[in-house]
């Protein structure tokens, strides 16, 4: 694995750990999921949120609360030791960045590209497929698209490779046309 992903920090460090040991215990992919299950638990659920950031809880108010919803989800062991380690460490706070990197690491191992699509509205199958198979030729590796919803975008893309942004966008063009009219650009 190559050591120069995003992987930085607290979180990175934690991240760098989970998937050493997922990769010598061959769960990358089941770690994957039990990550993936836990980020969309925290997505949707303030109280979870709350679990992760407040000082004033106790770490063993954490621990079992923490214990509880990763049984609730079915994880994998490996995934709730890391997280009890966070917890016995006070270092909660950091998991979203830990999955994050985790994520991160794993779609480098495999060469993958992750590329951030915006939409006005949610893209059907296969306007998906259209935007990752353009995006497959442009960057040349296999893209895993995040779709995110901005009714602000109000039609068109923002696609976003590492540091490079595609910004097609009816809001941008809308707004280049107004400098225009006003004589600025």
């Amino acid at each position: 694995m190559s050591q120069n992903t995003a992987a930085t920090g607290l979180q990175g460090r934690y991240a760098t750990a989970l998937f050493e040991l997922a990769s010598s215990a061959d769960q990358l992919d089941a770690v994957k999921g039990d990550l993936e299950l836990l980020d969309q638990a925290i997505v949707e659920s303030d109280d979870l949120r709350n679990v992760l950031r407040s000082p004033v809880i106790s770490r063993d108010v954490q621990a079992k609360a923490m214990a509880a919803i990763l049984d609730r989800l079915g994880v994998s062991e490996l995934t709730k030791k890391t997280v009890g380690l966070l917890c016995q460490k006070r270092r909660l706070f950091v998991l979203p960045g830990v999955i994050k990197a985790y994520l991160s690491m794993l779609s480098a191992h495999r060469g993958e590209v992750t590329a951030q699509v915006t939409s006005a509205t949610a893209l059907k199958d296969e306007q998906i497929e259209a935007v990752t198979g353009a995006l497959k030729e442009v960057v040349g590796a296999t893209v895993k698209v995040d779709l995110n919803v901005d009714p602000a975008v109000l039609g068109g893309l923002v696609v976003k490779v590492g540091s490079r942004v595609f910004d097609a966008s009816l809001r941008t063009k809308l707004q280049k046309l107004e400098l225009a009219m006003k004589g600025v650009a």
